[in-house]
This record gives structure tokens, C-alpha cells and sequence, in this order.
């Protein structure tokens, strides 16, 4: 199988704010294509390690690269436009409407700026990302109205809108009911078809929350690294205990992961 051409690699990474040290000594290099899920309780430093993946914070020690620049030797603004991002929570103005939204990420802006105007391909590229979230239906309704698995997924069609090489996911399934949170899921693993060389990283607490093409896992603690690899070598009993201080009984089905506590 050949190798997947690295898009991130850090390399002895620290980060520290004021006299509190947020991650340290993390190693790490992922690949186009690939699907990670970073996993670990709450404070283990997992949004701290993706604001580094995308870009957004520099390290306090070691080296950072992200789809072939050095941070610290580019302007990391000029990186950011090949960077998706979907959070639990959205600053996109609210008055807009679900289409409005998803043109956006055209722009990299959270408003439509004024006197510009979608091109034909740009309008035809939103129409195929509403079509492939299910959100198409949605294009005239204000962000405001939508449930929050219908605004979940607009901002997965937006985060795609430039065609990016990296997409991170930072919880997008908090607070979601069952249905909405497998319909997103859904979307997201239709993503391995329609986005072979994306390069994907999605935080969460909870294995349910995992697509079934996740390819590999990431588990820290304490702002460490305990463990990455293949899905399949990382989410163990035994590594998921130490990583959640808790004796649990993890199982596989059809692809999707489930675990629960041993008493």
C-alpha cells in the first residue's frame, strides 16, 4: 500500500499560556486521506492540539508543519483559505440563509461581502455540497430557524466550499439528538467517497460519535499523546481505560464503535 503523502507533521511540540503548559512533546504526522478521530477527556488538550493542526496557534517549543509551510515561516492567513472548520458552535451571522451561509466559505468570511457575487461556478459547487449534506431544501431558510443538525451540516457544506486539503471537525455532534447526530455522521462518511484525498480530523469525547470510515485514532491525557495509529491498534480496551482512567468494554459493529463502563 503506499504511503500517503504527509500533510501535517509536528515534531516535539510544545505549547505553552502564561505559566499553564497546554500540550507537550507531541509527534505526530498525518496523511491525505486519512480520517482521524482525537479522543480524550475533558482538559487533555485536544482543541489546543487542533488549533495547532489548522493553523491557528504556533507551538511554544519544536516545529509545526501544515500542507508543506513551517508555522512561524508564512503568514498563517495565506493557510487558512485550504483549511476547513466545522465547531459545535457557529459565528456565522445568523440572518443569513442556509445558501447564503454555505457561499461564505467561498469568501472565508462570516457575512457575504458586499458587492460580490457568486460566479456560476461557485454557485454550482454550493448546489453539490447542499445536495451531498441534504441541505439543498433548506437554501431560503434563515440560519436562525434551523435545528442543529440542520446547521451542522450547512457548515460542513460551507467548510468545503473552497475545496480544502484539511478539514477539522471540533465536536460537531455536541448536543445533538440521535437522529440528527446520525445523519451527520452519515454525511461525514460520505465524505471517504466524494473527498478520497481530504485529509480529516474530528474531536470528540465519545467513540458513538466516530463515522464508520474513520481510518485512524489519536488518545490523549494531560495534554500528552498516550497513543495514534489505526483505528483498529489504538481504540483498545486497554488504551481507552488509561486514557479515560475507567474500565471499559468497547465493541465494533458494522464499522461504528461503542464503549461502556465495567463495574
Amino acid at each position: 500500500m503506499p504511503v500517503p503523502e504527509t500533510l501535517v507533521a509536528i515534531t516535539d511540540a510544545s505549547l505553552r499560556r502564561g505559566p499553564a503548559t497546554l500540550l507537550t512533546g507531541v509527534d505526530l504526522r498525518l496523511g491525505a486521506g486519512e480520517r482521524w478521530a482525537l479522543l480524550g477527556p475533558n482538559g487533555a488538550g485536544k482543541t489546543t492540539l487542533l488549533s495547532l493542526i489548522g493553523a491557528r496557534a504556533h507551538p511554544t517549543t519544536g516545529s509545526v508543519e501544515i500542507l508543506g509551510a513551517r508555522l512561524g515561516r508564512i503568514d498563517i492567513r495565506e493557510l487558512w483559505p485550504r483549511i476547513g472548520h466545522v465547531e459545535g458552535t457557529s459565528h456565522v451571522l445568523t440572518h443569513l440563509t442556509s445558501q447564503e451561509a454555505v457561499l461564505t466559505g467561498a469568501t472565508g468570511t462570516l457575512d457575504l461581502q458586499q458587492r460580490w457575487h457568486p460566479n456560476e461556478a461557485q454557485q454550482r459547487r454550493a448546489g453539490e455540497l447542499e445536495d451531498l449534506f441534504d441541505v439543498r431544501r433548506l437554501a431560503e431558510r434563515p440560519l436562525r430557524t434551523l435545528s442543529s443538525g440542520e446547521l451542522r451540516r450547512v457548515l460542513l457544506a460551507r467548510s468545503l466550499m473552497p475545496d480544502p486539503e484539511l478539514l477539522l471537525l471540533d465536536e460537531p455532534a455536541a448536543n445533538l439528538d440521535l437522529p440528527a447526530r446520525e445523519r451527520l455522521i452519515a454525511a461525514m462518511d460520505d465524505l471517504a467517497d466524494t473527498h478520497p484525498r481530504l485529509l480529516s480530523v474530528l474531536v470528540t469525547h465519545h467513540l458513538e460519535e466516530l463515522p464508520a470510515t474513520t481510518t485512524h485514532a489519536l488518545l490523549m491525557r494531560e495534554g500528552r499523546v498516550l497513543a495514534a495509529g489505526p483505528v483498529e491498534e489504538t481504540l483498545t480496551e486497554e488504551l481507552l481505560g488509561d486514557c479515560f482512567e475507567l474500565r471499559l468494554k468497547v465493541v465494533r459493529d458494522d464499522g461504528r464503535w461503542a464503549a461502556r463502563a465495567v463495574r
